[in-house]
């Protein structure tokens, strides 16, 4: 059986494709727009996906998306005529839309696929899951495990918020919701919009700047904007919020709360207080997702948990609540948000529509390390890189890795592009910027002079699964990047009293463990292990870099500037290479040296893309 699932018309539209239940293919629309978080109707994403399976659309079997629209729009008005008369501009901008096209989606997913050859009657084939079901499926269906509990934590769905479901063999079963306007994701992403940072995209900045703060605030968001039962359950006070009628995400009240108007990124810098609203709505949301497990861990009796929705990318609360142990094994969807809806769609549609079976390898999750995008044969890749001017030479597979673990030693940066892309949000060694983790000045150059960002976001160690307990407080499989732990002790390096006595930003450039360049200010890092079965070249390059000098651990960052998708083909590679500082760039056999590119070539990257 064939089935594809889609997530479209929100945002971070994707296409993922199952042939007898396995996934063979992947991916975001924006990686192929070069639109970041393109939320289009995915006609790119989708010809991937059939070329992939060498298949036509007409070979599906099951078309499935991602959730219910006339469930939205239900939302929609029934929290507009709660609100009446407040948010009659917000009510004035939405509704119109939605009358054109979104209440009329079936007929305009109908019309897309008959654009990609779809013949007949495609509505007999198209089915639709509901959001929180898909989310969840995508967590389940695709872990390692027989039976196990399911988190799934979000802005918002068609109703649910947050959703707990009970997942058995090829059985998923929903058992409780927690319904809009009450909602964790859109709690932190209101914090996320005070603070001075794009909603839906800048939340991982607000974790990133947390440890640079004190949670001063946390005491205030937990007893007066939220109202926690104590089933983990929980109400929010809706005064202190806009969202649900407004065109903003916060109210007057809750800038009373919290001492003044949202920050405006353009004209006011960050200050401690910002640092202390990032480290306080992090605590309260690490509490929150305790609360919620813990309670489910102990109404079900259940050993293992699966996590999604866009909270589950929180990869600090998902750190501690492995540390918690209210679980005894956690799996988390690595394309966690709305892209892995496609995926959980097109689950749900063979598992629990069509009723096929469930087929698992102990131990080993379906996603295939997340390497379900495109790869280009070597051929390919020569023939764009001499089709954009690049110079280059070829080299073969063992002599592309030992070159490139010399560049690294030799305080490198380097692009390094091989194998499938990734999907979902994290680079995980097919499409990564790569630096030495040993070198103070890294995390200053890659964000400063490479990706054009804050100076004060944290990068993530790759690290060799075999070694990732001598340098860090966790022995467990990290492959997608959604766990934290702290550099293990004998690795720290003790702070002059000097030192401690700073604040804020001032922490930055302290160095505070053999690995400074992934070591953030509180000594955490964002970890992922990398397997030789699921990424030998990678794994062989950190082998090798091991060698030459004696750490297995690099930093690895998303091939991609600020604002920009991550890169898809060798031609995104290059023109990132060409407008960075990047001193090296890999493409499959191909080696590529910045000295010896023609100057002409050179772009003008910083400003190419609109901020994130």
């Amino acid at each position: 059986m064939r089935i594809l699932g889609i997530s479209a018309f929100y945002h971070d539209s994707a296409a993922a494709l199952l042939v007898g239940g396995d996934v063979v293919a992947a991916a975001q629309e924006e990686r192929f727009t070069r639109k970041k978080h393109d939320s289009g109707f995915p006609h790119r994403a989708i010809e991937f996906c059939l070329e992939q399976a060498g298949i036509k659309a007409e070979d599906l079997d099951h078309i499935v998306f991602y959730d219910k629209p006339f469930l939205k729009f239900e939302r929609l008005l029934e929290t507009y005529l709660a609100f009446a008369p407040r948010g009659f501009l917000s009510f004035q901008k939405a509704i119109p839309i939605w009358l054109k096209e979104k209440l009329f989606q079936k007929k305009l997913l109908v019309d897309e696929l008959k654009t990609l050859g779809l013949e007949g009657s495609v509505e007999e084939r198209l089915l639709f899951s509901e959001h929180h079901l898909s989310h969840s499926a995508s967590a389940f269906f695709a872990s390692p495990f027989e039976e196990a509990a399911v988190l799934t934590m979000d802005g918002v769905g068609e109703w649910a918020t947050t959703s707990f479901g009970h997942g058995v063999g090829n059985d998923l079963k929903m058992i409780k919701e927690i319904h809009f306007p009450h909602s964790l994701g859109l709690l932190y992403s209101a914090f996320t919009y005070y603070t001075g940072f794009k909603v839906n995209s800048g939340e991982y900045k607000v974790m990133g700047l947390a440890p640079y703060g004190e949670p001063k605030y946390s005491k205030k968001i937990l007893e007066q904007l939220v109202d926690i039962k104590d089933d983990g359950s929980f109400r929010l006070d809706l005064s202190y919020f806009n969202y649900c009628t407004g065109l903003t995400m916060t109210s007057e009240k809750f800038h009373d709360l919290f001492g003044g108007p949202p920050r405006q990124a353009d004209k006011e810098q960050l200050d401690q207080r910002h640092m202390d609203l990032a480290a306080s709505i992090q605590h309260a949301t690490e509490e929150l997702v305790l609360q919620l497990a813990r309670s489910i861990a102990k109404e079900t009796g259940l050993k293992n948990l699966c996590l999604a929705g866009g909270v589950a990318l929180n990869c600090v609360a998902n750190g501690k609540l492995l540390r918690d142990q209210c679980f005894e094994k956690i799996w988390i969807q690595p394309a966690a948000g709305d892209a892995g809806g496609a995926l959980g769609a097109a689950l749900a549609g063979h598992h629990l529509f069509k009723k096929q079976p469930r087929h698992l390898t102990p131990g080993i999750d379906k996603m295939r390390g997340s390497y379900l995008g495109p790869e280009f044969s070597q051929d390919d890749i020569e023939r764009r890189l001499q089709a954009v001017g690049a110079k280059f030479k070829v080299l073969d597979q063992d002599s592309v890795v030992v070159q490139c673990a010399e560049a690294l030693a030799n305080d490198k940066a380097i692009g390094w592009f091989q194998g499938r892309m990734e999907f979902g949000p994290r680079a995980l060694g097919g499409r990564s910027i790569l630096g030495d983790a040993r070198s103070a000045s890294m995390q200053s150059v890659l964000n400063l002079k490479v990706k054009f960002r804050e100076s004060f976001r944290p990068f993530a160690p790759s690290v060799l699964r075999e070694d990732v307990a001598d340098w860090f407080d966790i022995d467990e499989d990290s492959p997608y990047m959604l766990l934290v732990a702290d550099v293990v002790q004998g690795r720290h390096i003790s702070m002059t009293e000097e030192q401690k006595k700073l604040f804020g930003i001032d922490k930055l450039n302290v160095p505070r463990s053999d690995i400074p360049a992934v070591t953030h200010v509180d000594y955490s890092a964002r970890i992922q292990t990398v397997h030789a079965d699921t990424n030998p070249a990678y794994h062989a390059l950190i082998s090798e870099f091991k060698k030459l000098t004696g750490c297995p651990v690099i930093v690895n960052t998303s091939f991609n500037v600020r604002g920009e998708p991550i890169v898809c083909t060798p031609e995104d590679a290059f023109r990132c290479f060409m407008g960075t500082d990047l001193d090296v760039l890999s493409v499959g056999g191909c080696l590529l040296l910045k000295e010896e590119q023609d100057p002409s070539l050179k772009l003008n990257y910083a400003e190419a893309f609109e901020l994130d």
